[in-house]
Order: structure tokens, then C-alpha cells, then sequence
């Protein structure tokens, strides 16, 4: 089980694991399910674990006060979920996650972040995913603000093509920014391109 975290650590990190940095991760990364639909995170409450999904999907979304989704975030596996700043900051989360199917993770309890980044392995590896998940949060940003939605669904299918199949038209057009008719509309145009 922790076999699949430990390939995604050795890929963000030049240093390798030692058997005593695997036991201590074995120690504080302990095994979770979730049925579809079922939150992992609650509106109003501190997001207490971060996520390391081994099987399955996940969506982090706000909802206004019209009841309306706004999609933040998906995942699928060997990606994480968390509210960084709920689960960091130990603040009143405005987001919920949930599973959108049956899924596998890996959770860490947010006391136990500090005693893994005394591996240097892990503390590269926080790094590097910082550095990435900073950068592909600007460009979605960039993206939502200066595409047309034609664009910003290209792009989705380039950097994202899983999300096209695990994720139901209604979810990507939240995580877009765009009404589920545009959406629509847009897959229609690159069908008949």
C-alpha cells in the first residue's frame, strides 16, 4: 500500500529513502476509504489530514449562496488532497472535499507534517511539489481570466486528458468557469473541427 507513495516520493526527490525514513512514513501515512459522495472535508471545520490518493477521485469545491458548486479542485491517484491553508493554518475550512468515486488514500495528520520534513527526501519533495502545484495554480488562473472557453477546454484536455474521462461534463464545467451549455456548445465545435 505504501509501496506507490513511496515511487511518487523517489520520483520528486534525488535522494532516496532510507528504511528508517520508509518506517517513520509507514508510522504516520495511514490507510483510508471513501464511498462516492462521501465528504473528507466538511465546510466550517479544519481540514485535520492531507491525502496521498492511491485509487479513485476527488473534487474540492465552494458553494455560494445561490447552492451553486465552483469546483477549486480535482484529483485522481498519486495526486494529493487538502486544504493547504485550513490543514496548515488550522482555520475554519470554506471548501468541501469528497470522493466522486469509491477511493483509496494515505492520510497524514497535520501534527505529523513537521516530523516528516526532518527527512530531507520528504522536505525535497514538499519542495518540488510546492514549486509545481504554485505553477499550475497560475497558469488556471491566467487561463480562467484571459482564455475564451474554447481555450481553457483545449488546454484541460492537453494537461489533464483523465479528468475528460473520469469526471462528468457538469464537474468540468465548474472546474472551468463556464455554464455546462457552453461547455456543450464547445465540445460540439471540436467535433465537427
Amino acid at each position: 500500500m505504501h509501496d506507490q507513495l513511496f515511487t511518487y516520493i523517489n520520483k520528486y526527490s534525488e535522494s532516496p529513502l532510507t528504511i528508517k525514513d520508509k518506517e517513520l512514513i509507514k508510522s504516520v501515512f495511514k490507510p483510508a476509504r471513501l464511498k462516492k459522495k462521501e465528504l473528507f472535508l466538511e465546510q466550517g471545520n479544519i481540514c485535520q489530514f492531507t491525502g496521498f490518493i492511491l485509487k479513485g477521485a476527488m473534487k474540492q469545491y465552494s458553494i455560494d449562496s445561490a447552492g451553486n458548486e465552483h469546483i477549486i479542485q480535482l484529483a485522481l491517484e498519486n495526486w494529493w488532497m487538502v486544504d493547504r491553508e485550513s490543514y496548515l493554518m488550522k482555520t475554519p475550512s470554506v471548501y468541501n472535499i469528497d470522493a466522486w468515486e469509491d477511493t483509496e488514500l494515505l492520510v497524514l495528520k497535520a501534527d505529523d507534517l513537521q516530523r516528516l520534513l526532518e527527512i530531507p527526501t520528504i522536505k525535497e519533495m514538499f519542495w518540488k511539489m510546492n514549486q509545481s502545484s504554485y505553477i499550475a495554480s497560475q497558469k488556471r488562473l491566467n487561463n480562467s481570466i484571459t482564455l475564451p472557453a474554447m481555450e481553457r477546454y483545449e488546454e484541460l484536455i492537453k494537461t489533464y486528458p483523465d479528468f475528460i474521462q473520469r469526471f462528468p461534463q457538469h464537474i468540468i464545467a465548474s472546474y472551468l468557469g463556464i455554464s455546462k451549455e457552453t461547455l456543450s456548445r464547445v465540445r460540439n465545435k471540436l467535433v465537427h473541427k
